[in-house]
């Protein structure tokens, strides 16, 4: 059967980046199997354990690749375990340690562990991406921190902002996910070696009911497979809350996301911003003038799915049954990588978004001259009072206008003129010479320029801070579609 002829997934054959997929394909989990095969049987060499042999040992090491697929399927098929049928591939390539591999062990110790190191590795990705995606993002929030544009509230015009300091909204949420995502990578262990139900019974068997052999044992192959410790206590399996936990952080992250690319969505909506667009790229097989927002709409389609597959981990956790049950295995084997996945292809998205995000200055200032004048009233009215005017007076003149300007946009589609007819009042003689100054877009964003350098310069700098030399090597993503 050819490779069209069955279904691929979109994640792995269509979007995520080689070194995601990778860390979740069979080459790195059976790979990883062998590996902590080894590890356990130096362990236990190192320990005294006469019949695990040092020749053995070498054979392991030297066959941990190539993995023979086929005769793996075979046994699988044959013996409905595909740890066993590992056990037994791996014993063929390394027939002088056949009788030692997954000595004392259960099947959790390659399968759990292996999760926990595919977690583990996965999360690092992920950190290294997000304080790229945090660089590119602070980057242009500083590069337009003095740009007003029109804010919106309930998507209604309101007060002004900059377009640098609406990014900064975008970015203290993805510091939170960064510091979020870091937590759950420092909080987590491993599973080390426990046993079948967890009271690593076989290898106090093993070790002739020595309790101190047994705890330096979980030390050692703790130790030697790059964690700083493990659970202390599991059942058959590590609890299915750090899974929870970890999906949690992850499915975060995609709310996070789906913020962000609906807000570009809509700003694309209004021409003030756009996406990348490609020279040869089609936004439309029938409108041929059009720009889509697609990847802002592939971050939403992709950034759902993430969010809810956290519900996954929510429910296998909340059922599992005294010391384990099955039934989180299939689940499992689909929510832990595809929420991995889906988590990086987000971020080259938006690392690729904000890379070249293009701002449209005219179109923003038009929006602003439209909806300035009624928010600048106050001004006016301020101004004139200070020169001897009458509040009253003076407010009842601005609603006039400002009642005849409004009829004129809104029944007859015209721009907005109160400022014009501010002009032409002779009541506001005492003003005009100031009239500019009282309507200057930059008069009206409060400090908001100073409040993007501000959280550039502390909050930014020093979440990003542990991730200088990754930072160093930060490239930009190039999208395959």
């Amino acid at each position: 059967m050819s490779d069209h002829s069955r279904y691929s997934s979109p994640l792995t054959s269509r979007y995520a980046s080689p070194e995601m997929a990778y860390n979740f394909s069979d080459d790195k989990k059976f790979g990883t199997w062998r590996q902590l095969w080894v590890t356990l049987a130096k362990a236990e060499h190192q320990l005294g354990l006469k019949d695990v042999t040092s020749e053995a040992i070498a054979e392991m090491e030297a066959n941990i690749a190539p993995i023979d697929y086929v005769l793996a399927a075979e046994e699988e098929k044959k013996r409905r375990h595909d740890v066993m049928a590992h056990v037994h591939t791996f014993g063929v390539a390394a027939p002088k340690a056949a009788g030692i591999i997954h000595l004392g062990a259960t099947s959790c110790y390659v399968t759990d562990n292996s999760e926990l190191i595919m977690m583990r590795d996965g999360l690092e990705i992920l950190l290294g991406k997000l304080a790229g995606v945090v660089t590119v993002l602070a980057n242009f929030a500083d590069e337009h921190k003095n740009l007003p544009t029109l804010g919106f509230t309930h998507f209604q015009p309101a007060q002004l902002t900059t377009v640098g300091k609406r990014a900064t909204l975008w970015l203290q949420e993805l510091l939170m996910d960064l510091r979020n995502i870091s937590r759950a990578r420092a909080d987590l262990r491993f599973r080390g070696v426990k046993g079948t139900t967890g009271t690593q019974a076989s290898f106090l068997a093993l070790f002739d009911n020595n309790h101190e052999q047994v705890e330096k044992l979980d030390e050692l192959v703790t130790e030697m497979s790059g964690f700083p410790g493990a659970y202390p206590v599991t059942g058959q399996t590590y609890t299915r809350k750090v899974d929870l936990d970890v999906l949690n952080a992850l499915s975060s992250f995609g709310a996070t996301a789906h913020k962000i690319a609906t807000d570009i969505r809509l700003l694309a909506h209004l021409k003030e911003i756009e996406e990348p667009f490609e020279k040869d790229q089609i936004g439309s097989s029938a409108m041929a003038y059009k720009r889509n927002p697609m990847r802002s709409e592939r971050v939403c389609s992709l950034a759902r799915h993430l969010v809810v597959l956290v519900g996954n981990a929510q429910q296998t956790a909340a059922t599992q049954w005294l010391e384990r049950t099955l039934d989180d295995s299939a689940n499992r084997r689909i929510s832990i990588p595809e929420a991995f996945l889906t988590a990086d292809i987000l971020l080259s998205l938006l690392q690729n978004i904000f890379s070249g995000m293009v701002v449209y200055p005219a179109i923003i200032a038009r929006r602003i001259s439209q909806e300035l004048p009624f928010m600048a009233t106050e001004n006016v009215i301020m101004a004139m009072v200070k020169r001897g005017g009458d509040r009253q007076v003076c407010h009842e003149h601005i609603r006039v206008l400002s009642h005849q300007s409004a009829a004129r946009v809104k029944q007859q589609g015209l721009e907005n003129d109160l400022i014009e007819r501010i002009r032409n009042e002779p009541y506001f003689a005492p003003v005009l010479p100031d009239l500019d100054k009282l309507i200057d877009p930059s008069t009206f964003v409060g400090r908001a320029p100073q409040q993007v350098e501000k959280f550039l310069k502390v909050d930014v700098k020093q979440a990003l801070e542990p991730y200088k030399e990754r930072l160093a090597k930060l490239q930009h993503v190039e999208l395959n579609v």
